[in-house]
C-alpha cells in the first residue's frame, strides 16, 4: 500500500494572468524560493513515508521545472503526471493523476500548490483508523471549503460544502482519503451527475466527503491556527506574502 501526497497544479491562474504575471504562479519567487518549493517543503520531513505526485499541464516547461526543484530539495520519491487538457476542477485533476497509478487500497493526501503549511504534522486521529480528514482553521468569508461538525469533541464531520459557509471551519486545502477507491467512487458519482450537481460549477474535492459520510464512514477534521497556514492563491495574497519580513 502506497500513501500518495498529491499536489494538483492544473489551475489556469486567470487572476494572475489578468494581473500581468507571465509565468504560472507556482514558479513565482518569494523570499529566495519559488512558491512551489514553499508548498512542498512543509512536507519534506514526511517525504520518506509518502510518494509525491505532481499533476500539471505542459506549459512553461513545467515538467522540467518540477524535476529541477525536486532535485534541489533532494527529493527522489516523486512522479509527475502531465495532463493533456484543462480539467473540470481539482477533483478531476486528482482522479486523472491517480488513474493507472494508485490502487484502490492506497491512501491519498491532497494539498494545494499555492498554500504553505510549514512544519506540517499528521493529525491527532490516526491516518490508518479514519476514512478521511480535512484540515481547517477558524475563519470567515465565503471563498473556502467548509466543514459542518457532527461532534466537536471527537471532531467528526457531518457535512462539507464549497463556497457555502455552514460554519466558521474553513479548509486549508488539505484533504485525506484512507482509500483511493473511496475517492474514485465519490468522484465518479459527482462527475456523472452533471454540472448542475457540482459545487460552485466545478468538481471540488471537499464535497466528495458527503458521499462517504452518507455511508456512515468516519470523516474527521483537524483544527490549526490561522497563522499556521499561508495562502498565495491570489495576486493580493502573493504580494502580502512578499511584504512579510523574513
Amino acid at each position: 500500500m502506497t500513501r500518495w501526497l498529491i499536489f494538483p497544479m492544473a489551475g489556469l491562474s486567470e487572476r494572475f494572468t489578468r494581473a500581468g504575471f507571465t509565468v504560472p504562479k507556482y514558479m513565482l519567487p518569494a523570499h529566495g524560493r519559488s512558491l512551489f518549493r514553499h508548498a512542498v517543503e512543509g512536507f519534506l520531513p514526511h517525504a520518506g513515508a509518502m510518494r509525491m505526485l505532481f499533476i500539471a499541464r505542459d506549459i512553461a516547461e513545467t515538467p522540467a521545472f518540477i524535476a529541477a526543484e525536486c532535485a534541489a530539495m533532494g527529493l527522489t520519491n516523486f512522479e509527475v503526471h502531465v495532463l493533456a487538457a484543462p480539467t473540470r476542477g481539482q477533483a478531476e485533476t486528482v482522479a486523472l493523476g491517480l488513474d493507472g497509478r494508485a490502487t484502490a487500497d492506497d491512501g491519498a493526501l491532497i494539498f494545494n500548490i499555492d498554500t504553505f503549511r510549514p512544519r506540517w504534522q499528521p493529525p491527532a486521529c490516526s491516518l490508518d483508523a479514519v476514512d478521511g480528514y480535512l484540515e481547517v482553521f477558524e475563519g470567515e468569508g465565503k471563498n473556502w471549503s467548509f466543514v459542518g461538525p457532527r461532534d466537536p469533541v471527537t471532531r467528526t464531520v457531518a457535512r462539507t460544502t464549497e463556497k457555502d459557509p455552514i460554519s466558521n471551519l474553513c479548509s486549508t486545502g488539505l484533504y485525506y482519503f484512507r482509500r483511493v477507491g473511496d475517492f474514485r467512487e465519490a468522484f465518479g458519482i459527482a462527475a456523472e451527475g452533471g454540472v448542475q450537481s457540482w459545487s460552485a460549477g466545478e468538481l471540488y474535492v471537499a464535497p466528495l466527503y458527503n458521499r462517504l459520510i452518507a455511508q456512515g464512514r468516519d470523516i474527521r477534521y483537524e483544527i490549526i491556527r490561522r497563522d499556521e497556514v499561508v495562502f498565495c492563491g491570489t495576486p493580493d495574497e502573493y504580494r502580502d506574502y512578499l511584504a512579510v519580513a523574513r
